[in-house]
């Protein structure tokens, strides 16, 4: 029964956090630098940003796929505005914020068809032998659908703000933030009471 319980726990380990706020990292940067005038310096800051926070994961080559997200997504941005110009890349200066978040929620969405993207963190603290478990299954599944809900939701509001700008500090700043503060509470949370639930009464 101890043995058990102890699978148990291991089962539900903590998604690490830490980690998972790295490579959404390059993504913060991007959105609070990015604006009309600076999205080119802010793409290449988010892209720096992702290189070197993702350095030793290069090393070791286990990149996540928020990582490689990251880094492909920045460099084609960078890419565009040194070849393109101005008026080419209205659309993109206009919706820089909204396509980021949005590509984050398709991809974080995207991933519970292969590997929930949670899920690649979460292996880091868990041992192999509960990766295939039901319980770390479904938590890393429902970690994932709610932070690519909340994204998408994000770029649904940055959407709304471009079109409303006397609300747009609350759908650029005061929704989104309550939101990620939130997804972060919960994340913290859930696996918790998930082994809780699980553990024999």
């Amino acid at each position: 029964m101890a043995q058990q319980s102890a699978t148990r726990d291991r089962t539900a380990a903590p998604v690490g956090f830490g980690s998972v706020f790295l490579s959404f990292a390059p993504w913060i940067v991007f959105t609070v630098i990015a604006g009309p005038s600076t999205w080119e310096y802010a793409a290449l800051a988010a892209l720096i940003t992702a290189l070197v926070l993702s350095g030793q994961d290069i090393l070791h080559g286990r990149l996540s796929i928020l990582d490689v997200t990251g880094i492909v997504f920045f460099a084609v941005i960078c890419v565009l505005a040194l070849a393109l110009g101005r008026q080419q890349l209205l659309w993109l200066e206009t919706y820089a914020q909204v396509i980021a978040n949005g590509v984050i929620g398709v991809v974080a969405l995207g991933s519970l068809f292969f590997q929930p993207f949670t899920e690649q963190y979460a292996r880091r603290s868990a041992p192999p032998e509960v990766w295939d478990s039901p319980l770390f299954k479904r938590i890393n599944r429902v970690l994932t659908a709610v932070w690519g809900v909340v994204f998408a939701v994000i770029a649904v509001l940055g959407w709304l703000a471009i079109r409303m700008p006397s609300a747009s500090d609350w759908l650029n700043w005061v929704l989104p933030v309550a939101l990620l503060v939130w997804t972060v509470n919960f994340t913290r949370r859930y696996p918790e009471s998930q082994r809780g639930r699980a553990l024999p009464s």
